[in-house]
């Protein structure tokens, strides 16, 4: 068994772990782990874009839109946080080199996705978490600072007598050796929880990882039960991952359709609503699936070639045309709204440990997520965490968390069940 010392200990690379890192002083040694690839995380795989302050006449039609999607359990202060830090978050990801659309006059081009009142999303083709994921993770491989260490899995957090978090017990994926990484903070990005359900969007390592040790020290945390599902994910019978048809393909116009090629819902209501709407519709018909007509799209085959290149290959690898026939679309678990109890600046209830991104619930989605608000969420609070440890902050918190025993045990429990069986990566 090995030992290290860090001044910051991040775990999980996606958008969240990579912009906590690149906003940390070029003085701290700052160590970044990932369970699977540099490029295996959700954050690669977000296809519709990211929400922006469109102008400051959108601001409080941006803040409800966000609090009715949430059911207005959303935290008020956070959601105005969030919305405040958006354009310069924008500004600072073009800086980066993030090339989002742009109209013929120069000027973002906005697309909207469901219970959006207008379009306020930028994007980049229908890979916007790519091009923004890929661009943080060359800027931090171009930083002496930082280490980026892949295929390694959090075994457990590690703390003091006291109860701070000092660091991480790590284990090596391909030798299996266990390193202790002692950490004057932790930050902890783990993603989500999609590896636990048969149907997810999620790459199947994402299993809980920072939540469930977190409760298993008995830090914070909130809303174990709020798991989205995305109402369209291209219907498969096969294992595995299930591929988005992202939320702006209805936003530009595409009709869910019954078997008789009837409309049967609303495609922009919030997505829990769609999502409900699609099983109803699906019982009635003794289905596995419903349909997504493509062809309605406004702009037709250009809108589609130009805006949803990625989506179009897709289908016509799996037989399916969508110039000429509507795709069977079916829900799958998409993202997890709960987490470790964190506030503005990432801080948990454990002294010196941080979490930031869908790892944690720092109440801006509230019972169910506006579309495109996670990457800019993910990105601004990592952000807030990096400066709150840069200036020294204390990460504590004052509430403890208040779930029973019996439903923590039974989420270590799914957990246990899916980590201690063989796991396997996949690609598109």
């Amino acid at each position: 068994m090995k030992t290290e010392f860090r001044e910051v200990l991040i775990i999980g690379a996606g958008a969240a772990g990579l912009n906590c890192a690149l906003h940390l002083p070029g003085r701290e040694d700052v160590l970044v782990v990932c369970k699977g690839g540099l490029k295996e995380s959700d954050s690669f795989l977000a296809q519709g874009g990211i929400c922006v302050l469109h102008d400051e006449n959108d601001a409080e039609s941006y803040f409800e839109d966000t609090m009715r999607a949430g059911h207005y359990e959303n935290d008020p202060d956070t959601v105005r946080c969030m919305i405040r830090h958006s354009r310069e978050t924008i500004d600072e990801l073009i800086a980066f080199g993030v090339r989002f659309a742009r109209e013929e006059n120069g000027e973002l081009a906005y697309t909207r996705e469901g219970a959006h009142s207008r379009p306020r999303i930028v994007f980049h083709a229908d890979c916007t978490g790519k091009e923004i994921t890929s661009h943080l993770l060359r800027a931090a491989l171009g930083r002496t600072n930082i280490e980026l260490r892949p295929d390694t899995t959090m075994v457990d957090l590690l703390f003091s007598a006291e109860g701070d978090c000092v660091g991480a017990a790590l284990r090596d994926n391909r030798s299996g050796e266990i390193t202790l990484v002692y950490a004057g903070n932790t930050v902890l990005a783990t993603g989500g929880v999609g590896g636990l359900f048969p149907h997810s969007t999620n790459y199947r390592i994402l299993t809980g990882d920072g939540v469930g040790a977190a409760l298993a020290h008995g830090v914070a945390a909130d809303h174990l039960d709020y798991v989205q599902f995305h109402p369209t994910t291209l219907y498969s019978r096969g294992r595995g991952r299930r591929f988005l048809i992202s939320e702006s393909v209805r936003g530009e116009g595409a009709q869910l359709i019954n078997a008789a090629g009837e409309r049967f819902v609303d495609e922009l209501l919030p997505r829990d609503v769609v999502t409900a709407a699609i099983r109803a519709q699906m019982k009635r018909e003794g289905s596995d699936f419903v349909r997504l007509d493509l062809r309605t799209v406004r702009g037709g085959q250009q809108t589609l070639e130009r805006h949803f290149p990625g989506i179009v290959r897709r289908c016509r690898k799996e037989g399916y045309d969508v110039l000429n026939e509507p795709i069977p679309v079916v829900p799958a678990q998409h993202y997890f709204m709960g987490g470790v109890r964190s506030d503005l600046s990432g801080r948990t209830s454990a002294p010196h440990l941080y979490a930031v991104g869908e790892t944690c619930c720092n109440g801006v989605h509230g019972k169910n997520r506006l579309a495109s608000n996670s990457l800019l969420e993910a990105l601004i609070f990592a952000r807030r965490a990096a400066e709150d440890i840069a200036a020294g902050g204390r990460a504590k918190g004052t509430a403890q968390w208040n779930y029973t025993k019996k439903e923590v045990a039974a989420f270590l429990k799914e957990r246990k069940k899916l980590v201690t069986r063989e796991t396997h990566h996949e690609s598109e």
